[in-house]
């Protein structure tokens, strides 16, 4: 029996090698298949091309298709035909599909910006539907409702990212992650355009190289944040047109940042008008039947992954978006819940929750499949999964008995910092337990380190400020206002997420406007809230305004990424632990070459602290949160040289150990 290369890394994972084997060969065994009915994956994965409306320049008309297997008959309505389909009636072809051509010549031809909708006879019901494979869906201003359009402008968008590669961003990216619509302070949507013209020069200005875009998939309900997807082909058009948005990614590209977005492939919004659900008048053409295909949290739909046409859909959807709007990767959403049929509703305690409780192999071969198909597209582009399971392979290579993904979201970080900020003193914190959070992560598997995501700043939580800092930071942002609570908020937050990046991961994310302390949670338009955008924004002017304190945060923010890319901390070794210290609540560490020094107790500053560094020599600051530029107390002179000192053969140093503060050393070169 052939040992994987995981199982080599993992000896835990012996027990599982027929498990792990399995893996590696269902996914050959499929894509052997593949190639004997389609030719290859790039055919399989470009139904596309096929499937949906497309010009036709030598017929001069267009062609619809759609894959409705158990409809009764499909009939184009839409403005060109004044929504009565009976002269436009599709003709079923084999394997469920239907299709139709409408000439330019013919009294009602299809133009762009018409709306159009696809009415589908079945089980003994009639319903108006949008084509799923749709590239753009408007809503009406009046009665609300989605429609398809016609999008084919006379003029095609120019793009001039030719020269941009995310190679070099791909192995370290550090993540703006941000949401188009609520990234202006007015009280209302932002678009794209405002995005890429207000905000990107924010974000490069701060020093991140990769933009993380949530929403981007059109969804019929702006307060789902876009994970309850309708028309997974369609961006978004509450925040611009296609055009719209290749403006903003080749703007990114331009700026030299790459871009990768939210792909929603594990659920599907229930919506019967807007989405996917009853289709065809089953419920099991896209989704399973009964119970199993429904998410009973999530209130959604949930895909039958073993289906050869469902399969195609989303891989389809992978490459679409690489090669259409040249985004540089992907955030794949809700990893957990595709992976086991119980949605990660259990306790992941055994390696054996992992390999044969409820484990969804089908869902495996997907995620397996859509990581070829992005390496295919873009051998450059990023693949991120959010898993809070843990399961074993994730970011490995599936030759190797992994899925293919280059990172994971270190989800238990921001979780341990809000049980810790909710549920512990300052005087409490486990010194121990936090370092052991922070280095606790899968052997040769990428994992992206964050304090906070869009997960902890939605209404009902707080943010990692508002836990420091809550109701204060409304009367006591102001320089001319001292307050001790604003203080210890400052000095941990600055910490907290330099610990998170330094130590936690080979890749950093932030959410926007958590880097300057945004005061409040994101609570979208609703009934509950009189339909107000109020909590739905980013108010940069808190920022802006050097009067308050939020730039401080945002200040160090800024340094702290410098220093990381110059000294190339994520790509470098995990760290190397030097001192721990419980009583001081010290940890000092080396990565890259940097020496990291936090002291993270509330009261207790040590002049001429001691410890062991590795090497000998002359030591300089290169980054100290108490600095006054950050909002600190200046307690420690920037331009002190820190001398190693000699005994029995170890070198030490000897520095002043400041309370709530992070200090980071760098030896002097010879």
């Amino acid at each position: 029996m052939k040992t994987p290369q995981l199982v080599k890394d993992d000896p835990w994972l012996e027990p599982y090698i027929n498990h792990i084997n399995h893996r590696i060969a269902y996914f050959k065994d499929h894509l052997n298949w593949v190639e004997k009915h389609f030719g290859s994956l790039k055919s399989y994965s470009s139904w596309h091309k096929e499937m949906g409306f497309h010009y036709d320049k030598q017929k001069k008309g267009w062609w619809y298709r759609e894959w409705a297997p158990s409809a009764e008959s499909l009939q184009l309505i839409g403005d060109f035909n004044d929504w009565n389909g009976e002269n436009h009636s599709l003709e079923k072809k084999e394997f469920g599909r239907w299709e139709i051509f409408i000439a330019d010549s013919s009294e009602q031809p299809l133009l762009h910006g018409q709306r159009v909708k696809v009415r589908v006879k079945a089980a003994n019901r009639t319903l108006d539907r949008i084509p799923a494979f749709i590239r753009y869906a408007v809503q009406d201003p009046t009665s609300y409702d989605f429609s398809g359009q016609i999008h084919a402008p006379t003029q095609s968008f120019k793009w001039s990212d030719s020269g941009f590669s995310a190679k070099k961003i791909a192995s370290n990216p550090i993540i703006y992650e941000a949401h188009v619509g609520m990234a202006q302070e007015k009280e209302g949507i932002g678009s794209y355009r405002e995005f890429a013209d207000q905000v990107l020069p924010r974000i490069k200005a701060l020093g991140y190289n990769c933009v993380q875009l949530m929403a981007v998939m059109e969804h019929p309900y702006y307060g789902s944040f876009g994970y309850h997807v309708s028309n997974f082909f369609a961006p978004s058009s509450r925040f611009g047109s296609p055009e719209d948005l290749k403006y903003m990614v080749n703007k990114t590209h331009e700026m030299g940042m790459a871009v990768i977005m939210d792909i929603v492939h594990s659920h599907a919004v229930k919506n019967i008008a807007e989405g996917l659900n009853h289709f065809d008048g089953t419920e099991y053409q896209y989704f399973h039947a009964g119970g199993k295909g429904i998410h009973p949290q999530w209130d959604s739909l949930l895909f039958d992954y073993s289906k050869p046409e469902v399969q195609r859909f989303l891989l389809s959807n992978v490459r679409y978006w690489l090669e259409e709007f040249h985004f540089d990767g992907y955030r794949f959403d809700g990893i957990t819940s595709m992976l086991y049929f119980h949605h990660g509703n259990t306790g992941f305690d055994h390696y054996d929750k992992y390999f044969v409780h409820q484990v969804d192999h089908d869902a495996i071969l997907y995620l397996q499949m859509a990581n070829e198909v992005v390496k295919e597209t873009k051998a450059e582009a990023i693949s991120i999964a959010e898993d809070m399971s843990g399961m074993p392979g994730l970011c490995r290579k599936i030759q190797e008995g992994g899925m293919g993904f280059d990172f994971r979201l270190g989800m238990g970080i921001p979780d341990f910092w809000i049980k810790y900020l909710k549920e512990k003193r300052d005087e409490d914190w486990d010194i121990f337990e936090m370092w052991s959070t922070m280095v606790n992560r899968r052997y040769k598997e990428g994992t992206i380190a964050y304090a906070e995501s869009h997960d902890q700043a939605i209404v009902g939580d707080k943010t990692i400020a508002f836990w420091l800092m809550d109701k204060e930071m409304y009367w006591h942002m102001s320089k001319s206002s001292q307050n001790m609570i604003i203080d210890r908020g400052i000095a941990l937050h600055k910490m907290i997420r330099i610990f998170t990046m330094a130590l936690g991961g080979e890749a950093y994310l932030n959410f926007i406007g958590n880097e300057f302390g945004h005061p409040e949670w994101i609570d979208f338009p609703r009934e509950g809230n009189e339909w107000s955008y109020k909590y739905a924004r980013r108010q940069w002017s808190l920022v802006d305004n050097k009067e308050l304190k939020y730039h401080y945060l945002s200040d160090f923010d800024q340094a702290m990424i410098d220093l990381i890319s110059k000294y190339q901390v994520l790509a470098a070794a995990p760290a190397r632990q030097l001192n721990m210290d419980a009583t001081n609540k010290t940890i000092i560490f080396e990565r890259a070459g940097l020496i990291f020094i936090f002291n993270f107790h509330p009261t207790n500053s040590i002049f001429d602290y001691r410890f062991w560094v590795p090497e000998a020599g002359e030591y300089h600051i290169v980054l100290n949160s108490d600095d006054a530029v950050f909002g600190g107390f200046d307690r420690v002179k920037p331009d002190v040289i820190h001398h190693s000192i000699e005994e029995e053969g170890e070198n030490y140093l000897q520095v002043y150990n400041t309370n709530r503060t992070v200090l980071i050393l760098k030896r002097k070169e010879k």
